[in-house]
This record gives C-alpha cells, sequence and structure tokens, in this order.
C-alpha cells in the first residue's frame, strides 16, 4: 500500500493508504474515544464515539480509511455534544454498583463517562430484571452490559469460534418516542439497540449450548463488568494486584501477559496469582495461557544435603541429561555448559527434532531460520497449513490464519486427517484436505507441482523433481499412465483439487506455509524439510515452522542436542536416575511463574519473562556455580546467549517488554537470521501408509503439558478422545473404560471421551497427564496403529 499524509487535529501524519483513521490516531498518540471497537477486528459502529469531521462530512473513524491529503478533526462543540449524550445513554439504569463491581478501576464505560464530563442525566426508561449467567470460566450480567458486541466480534474475528450473538431481551423495551425528537441520532440509535438486546451463547438445533474453546478472550475485551473470570468474581480490587510482565509459558506464541498478584489475605502475606491480563487488542490469549497460572512449586526450601547429593551426582555419577523445552533460554545455555564442562549428553527428544528439520531446510532455502511470523500469517492473502491441529497444537497460529481469512478476505488450504468443525466453519474461502495419515510428503511435492514449476527450478532441486516423475508417472515397461499430479492426489486420498486451488490463489501476492509438528516427526522428515525450503524460496512462500514446546526454538539454537542418552541420567523436569523437578516430586526446581528470563517464541523474538511468585529453593544456575560455572544471577546469562545464533548482546533489564499504540511487538529483540549456502539434495520419493486403527498424539484444546494440567482452571483426567464416527464403530461410549494394544505391544487402560469439535474415525492420545505414558505406544511420528476394545471384568 502506498504512502500517504493525512492531517489530524493540525498534525500532519504518515500512513498508509486504507488504513483506518482511528488505528492512525492511535498509533500516533491521539486519542478518539471507542469503546466499541477492537485493533484487527471488524468494525461494529455500535458505539459510534469515534466520530469526527474529515473535510468537513461527518464519519466514524473506525470505519472510516484514509486517504492522501485528508483533514481530520477529532473534537468540535457539537461532537462533544453528541459523545456526551451518548454516554449518558450508557449510563441509564446502569447499576450503581462501582464500589463493588469486580471492573471498577480500570473500566472504560467509567473512564469515559468521566471524560464526556457526564455529571447529570436528561433521559430515563423503565427498567427490568437480567438475569446472570454462568458460563463456565466466564460470568454474564446482562444488567452490566451495554451491547458494545466487543465480546462477540473478537470470538469471530481472532478467536474464530462465533460463540456469541446478540438475542431479543425478550421483553420489549423500547426507547421513548418523545426522545426520538430531542435526542442526537446517534445517541438515540445506541440507545435503542441497547434496550432491545442481549449478548449470549450461540446454540445447536437442540438448543444446547455449542462447545467453544473457553480461551476467556470475551471477558478480556468486555468495557464493563459484565463479563467477568468465575474465579475473580468480588475477590479483588483491580487497583490492589500488582502487574508483572511475562509471556504465555505453556506454547510457542509466548503471548504478552501479566501476572497479577497481591498477598493472599491480612492474615497471611503470601503473594498469589488471581489472574492473568493481556494486551487485548493485539494479541489474543488461549485458555492455557489465561487459566494455567498457578503451577508454581510452592513448598521448595533449600535441602543443602540434597543439593549436594545433585552435585556430586553431575560431578561422579551422570553421563546425559533429559529435559525438555519448557525452560527459559538461560537455563538452556547453563546446561550447555554442564555438557561442555563434564562431557555428558544432552537429550531432548522435541528440540533434537525442531533443530534437524531447521537444519535441513536451511539447505534449499538460503537461510538458517525459516521467514514467516504470526503476522505474516495474518497479512497473508493465501495460506497454506500442513500438519499441524491448529486449535489444538498452536492456538495462537489459528487465530492468525483465523484473522486472515475475516480480515484480509485470505484464501487458505488447511490440510490435515483428522477434520475439526471449528476451522470448517472459519471461512468460505476455506479448503479443508483431509488427507490420508503418511501422505504429507506426497502433499508437500503436489505444492511444488503448483507453485513451483520445473521451469523456474534450480538444477539440484529439478533433479530431484524428475526422480519422482520417473518413480510415479510411468508402468513397469515405461508407457505414461497418468500425470504425477493425477498420482499425488491417489496418494493423498482425496479427489483432484489443483483447479480449485490455483483458482483460490490466483491474484494473491501475500504466501505463507505452515508447518506443524506431523512435518517435523514423519520417517521422511528431511525430504520434506527440503520441499519446504524450496518452497520458501522458489514459491513465493513465508514458511512457519510451528516450534512444538513454548522454548523448542531457543533450545534448538543454544544446546548441542543428542539423539540418544547413555549412562546414568539426570531428569530436569523429566524422570531419570536423579530428577530436578518443579513438580515437587524430585530436587526442587522453580516453575516458570517463578523465573526471569527469556523464551524464543515462534516470531523468533527472544521476549522476557518475570517472576510472579516467591521461589524457596534452589535455581539450576546455584547447581551450576557449585561446579564452577559461576555467575551471580541466572540472567546474567542473557547477554551471553550466543551471538552465532543469532542472540544479540543484551542485558535482560534492557530488554522491553510491551507493545507499541500501533500494535508493535516491541518486546525483548528478534533474532539475526543469517544466510547458509544452498546444497544439491535430490532425494526419492517414498510414499508411507498407515493401517488399522490410527490413534493420534494430540492434546485437548487448553492442554499442552503437566504445568497446564496442574493448573486449578485446567486439571483433568487424561482419557482417549474420539470422534462421534470412531466412538459409533466400535460402539463405545463416553466414560467407558477401554484397552489400547500397541504394535509393540504396550497396553494402556483408560476412559474414552467424545470429541465433538472432529470428524472421521480418529482418535487421539494426550501427554498432558502425568500418570499416562503414552510415549511407548508411538515412535517419532505423531500417528501410530492400535488396536482398541473394551475391557472386560476378567481383565
Amino acid at each position: 500500500m502506498a504512502d500517504i499524509t493525512i492531517t489530524i487535529n493540525g498534525t500532519p501524519l504518515k500512513a498508509k493508504e486504507n488504513e483506518t483513521i482511528l488505528n492512525i490516531a492511535r498509533a500516533n498518540d491521539i486519542f478518539i474515544p471507542a469503546i466499541c471497537y477492537l485493533s484487527c477486528c471488524s468494525p461494529t459502529l455500535a458505539c459510534r464515539l469515534c466520530m469526527a469531521d474529515v473535510d468537513g462530512k461527518r464519519v466514524y473513524t473506525c470505519n472510516a480509511k484514509a486517504k492522501d491529503g485528508q483533514i481530520v478533526v477529532t473534537s468540535t462543540p457539537e461532537i462533544e455534544a453528541e459523545r456526551r449524550a451518548i454516554m449518558e445513554v450508557y449510563a441509564v439504569n446502569h447499576p450503581l454498583e462501582c464500589g463493588v463491581c469486580d471492573k471498577s478501576g480500570e473500566c472504560e464505560l467509567q473512564n469515559y463517562v468521566h471524560e464526556a464530563k457526564v455529571n447529570d442525566q436528561h433521559y430515563s426508561v423503565s427498567n427490568t430484571y437480567r438475569t446472570v449467567q454462568d458460563w463456565d470460566n466466564i460470568r454474564y450480567d446482562a444488567s452490566l452490559c451495554i451491547v458494545c458486541e466487543r465480546c462477540i466480534t473478537v470470538c469471530k474475528d481472532k478467536i474464530g469460534e462465533a460463540a456469541l450473538k446478540t438475542v431479543p431481551r425478550g421483553e420489549e423495551l423500547a426507547v421513548p418516542k418523545e426522545y426520538k425528537d430531542i435526542m442526537p441520532k446517534d445517541a438515540y440509535a445506541v440507545w435503542n439497540k441497547m434496550q432491545k438486546s442481549l449478548i449470549d451463547k450461540v446454540r445447536d438445533e437442540n438448543g444446547d449450548i455449542i462447545d467453544c474453546a473457553k480461551c476467556g478472550e470475551c471477558s478480556a475485551v468486555c468495557p464493563t463488568g459484565a463479563l467477568i473470570g468465575s474465579d475473580f468474581h468480588y475477590i479483588s480490587n483491580a487497583w490492589e494486584l500488582k502487574r508483572i510482565p511475562a509471556a504465555n509459558p505453556h506454547s510457542s506464541d509466548c503471548a504478552p501477559i501479566y501476572y497479577e498478584v497481591k498477598q493472599r489475605s491480612i492474615n497471611n502475606p503470601a503473594p498469589k496469582i488471581y489472574r492473568v491480563q493481556s494486551e487485548y487488542n493485539f494479541a489474543p490469549l488461549s485458555a492455557a495461557a489465561r487459566y494455567g497460572y498457578d503451577f508454581e512449586n510452592a513448598n521448595a526450601v533449600k535441602d543443602k544435603e540434597a543439593f549436594q547429593e545433585v552435585v556430586n551426582f553431575i560431578k561422579n555419577g551422570a553421563r546425559t541429561i533429559l529435559f525438555n523445552s519448557f525452560i527459559t533460554n538461560e537455563e538452556a545455555l547453563i546446561l550447555q555448559k554442564l555438557k561442555e564442562k563434564f562431557s555428558l549428553k544432552l537429550v531432548n527428544e522435541d528440540a533434537y527434532v525442531y533443530n534437524r528439520f531447521l537444519k535441513a531446510m536451511s539447505k534449499c532455502s538460503g537461510y538458517t531460520l525459516y521467514q514467516g511470523t504470526l503476522e505474516s500469517i495474518q497479512k497473508s492473502d493465501f495460506i497454506v497449513t500442513v500438519g499441524s491441529m491448529l486449535r489444538y497444537d498452536a492456538p495462537n497460529v489459528g487465530y492468525a490464519l483465523n484473522s486472515a481469512l475475516k480480515m484480509n478476505r485470505a484464501a487458505a488450504i488447511y490440510c490435515h486427517p483428522i477434520k475439526d468443525k471449528v476451522v470448517q466453519n472459519f471461512s468460505k474461502n476455506l479448503l479443508e484436505l483431509n488427507y490420508r495419515p503418511g501422505s504429507e510428503e506426497a502433499l508437500l511435492y503436489l505444492l511444488l507441482e503448483l507453485f513451483a514449476p520445473l521451469s523456474e527450478l534450480d538444477d539440484a532441486t529439478s533433479e530431484y523433481l524428475q526422480s519422482f516423475h520417473t518413480t510415479t508417472s510411468k508402468t513397469v515397461d515405461g508407457n505414461e499412465i497418468e500425470s504425477a499430479t493425477s498420482k499425488l492426489w491417489n496418494i493423498i486420498g482425496i479427489e483432484n483439487k489443483s483447479a480449485q486451488i490455483e483458482a483460490m490463489a490466483a491474484g494473491k501476492s501475500r504466501f505463507s506455509l505452515v508447518i506443524g509438528e506431523d512435518i517435523l516427526t514423519h520417517p521422511r522428515w528431511q525430504n520434506m524439510a527440503y520441499i519446504v525450503g524450496t518452497l520458501e524460496r522458489l514459491a513465493n512462500f513465508k514458511a512457519v515452522v510451528i516450534p512444538t514446546q513454548t522454548n523448542t526454538l531457543g533450545v534448538s539454537l543454544i544446546c548441542e542436542l543428542d539423539k540418544y542418552a547413555e549412562g546414568k541420567t539426570l531428569g530436569y523436569n523429566l524422570f531419570g536416575d536423579m530428577t530436578l523437578s518443579a513438580f515437587g516430586d524430585g530436587f526442587d526446581m522453580p516453575a516458570l511463574n517463578q523465573q526471569e528470563g527469556t523464551f524464543t517464541n515462534i516470531d523468533k523474538r527472544v521476549v522476557p519473562i518475570n517472576a510472579a511468585l516467591p521461589y524457596g529453593g534452589y535455581e539450576l544456575n546455584d547447581i551450576a556455580s557449585a561446579l564452577g560455572i559461576w555467575t551471580k544471577y541466572t540472567i546474567d546469562y542473557t547477554q551471553k546467549l550466543p551471538i552465532n545464533m543469532g542472540f544479540k548482546e543484551i542485558a535482560f533489564d534492557n530488554l522491553e517488554t510491551d507493545f507499541d499504540n500501533a500494535g508493535n511487538d516491541i518486546r525483548g529483540y528478534t533474532l539475526e537470521i543469517q544466510s547458509t549456502d544452498i546444497s544439491k539434495t535430490p532425494i526419492n520419493f517414498r510414499n508411507i501408509t498407515l493401517d488399522s486403527d490410527i490413534v493420534y498424539r494430540l492434546n485437548p484444546v487448553s492442554q499442552f503439558n503437566f504445568f497446564t494440567n496442574r493448573a486449578s482452571k485446567l486439571s483433568r483426567k487424561g482419557v482417549l478422545f474420539a470422534s462421534k464416527e470412531f466412538m459409533d464403530l466400535h460402539n463405545f461410549f463416553s466414560g467407558q473404560n477401554v484397552k489400547i494394544t500397541s504394535q509393540n505391544g504396550s497396553i494402556l487402560y483408560l476412559d474414552i471421551e467424545e470429541d465433538k469439535n472432529i470428524s472421521g474415525s480418529f482418535a487421539y492420545l494426550p501427554t498432558f497427564d502425568k500418570t499416562l505414558n503414552v510415549y511407548p505406544f508411538f515412535e517419532e511420528y505423531r500417528f501410530a496403529t492400535f488396536t482398541i476394545g473394551e475391557v472386560y471384568d476378567d481383565e
């Protein structure tokens, strides 16, 4: 879009053509009131407060696109009178309970009433009782609702669920007709709508409330106390809470969060996290980020004798450190230093798989890291996702996809064997391809066929493609029987959609390719990494390879990882011969809400976290210091992260923790991406197939790991989740105990439960429940074949 200049209140401002005037004003710290508008969402014009005069004509700035040379005036006596009338309308019959309202002190209605100088009331109307409803983690008080529709808008345009809607109040309470002639027209329109409507959950054809992800974003955006987290109701005043900036500790979006903390009571000064808040205009949160906050290691103490045992074990017994990627960059660097000093093996299966994929991909892309970000997905007009159940694996990637579809009118191809009913409803411009498990390589090769013709490829890639054509499009006697493209669709198990995909991509210019864990763990991962790299370099795609755990990318860059363990093992949040654990089931370590440090997120951004709660035990840095790897604080390692891997020599205390007014993420810094040599990598195609009952390794929506399951609002028992088709095929019912037998003979007994949001004959096993060890049932690949049956009385 072209650069333009507009003038707001006498100040010339540079902007992009077709940006909204309201967003331009906000980015330049110019205040225009708006109580219904959310950044990156479609305008509803519900409040009309954002009115302004543009070239002498009245417009609503949330909806008005900027054009070069415009003169904008945001405040005149007429505009201020209209805004005051609107705020009077919002205050009619609004309960005067600010002293006890959960929103008091951070209520936008309060703020705007004062801003508009509403000191008296000129209007009145009969009131009626409005019931209070409990929606799982949310409490809806309709008497406090001003029907701004923010909750509906964010659920539809950001989250993609469309689980809320306006409904008639039931009893008709029209605004008295005599007001129509004396009220400003915008105030009358706002009042009339507010009197006639309420918010309700969307229901299915049977009248049952549809199942949503329960992310709580609707309560985050509510400007009044109408939507409040159930666990925060009448618990604390907003001004009593101390706000601690941090990042989502449970998944690689590392979305900005604020832990809000105060003492537990007058008699108990110990701090407690009361809730999590967010930058809701720019960074929506998943349910895990919002509600998975109380997972701390609360009872840790410094046991000097046990501490010395750990030190001695590393010195004289340990040969391998086992760990996962739910750690900080600084902890990863400490582990690397322990490896170097004591010649230890470092085994992290998650980061190892991720690192090898990036290295292989770089041979064809020409860069050390992928080029895409969540923002580039959100701004794309053509998106392909392969190998991830986005709403489950990476909710914020799903939000970015949905936003692109809704706000950019993008087209998207969502590829996964399991049908997601919610994703299906994101947009009519989304094509869902439910391919056969194992056929991901054929699908990625199909993208090469469609978007990177042979004539445009370099010699090395062309040689590889020709080898594929030779093996897939000719019979034994050399007679061509079908095109490679048709053969690919047959392997994938879907009728030929090439023409439809080409039509969807026609005229598009901003391409994104999202790669999930199914690709990273596939037996043919290396060849697929080459294809992804080639697509990024030659086919106009910006790729995003989803890091599978919170700090997978950081760990993969900082640590020199080994594939296999040997000898005695030290486990860090994993069981070993000696275990360091934030769960209280080993030598105590701090949880991530008790630490300072940094993560490296999906956007390749190094973001800081701060400790929300105290910790009474030893930390990893204490152990390293006792072993001669000394620094005073763990965060002293922040500026020592490896520069050759793209990190910068910036001290922890110098890292930003916020967004700017324009919505740009300025937390921390972005890794430096380095160029690499492009290698010759021809590899032949080989199809993978799976038979029998297919089970997938996947956590349900809102669960990611042992830590999310420790949180009081999220904790639950692990079960085998299945589609209705799978349940019907086996005559199972929810709550039934079943027996799972893997191909290697491993057996697991657990209950089965229907997931109403998936379809196709599939079941999935979760990893979040520490009492269920499901990893022996899978090799690296997330799909596996099992025998599943009911449990008999004699078993």
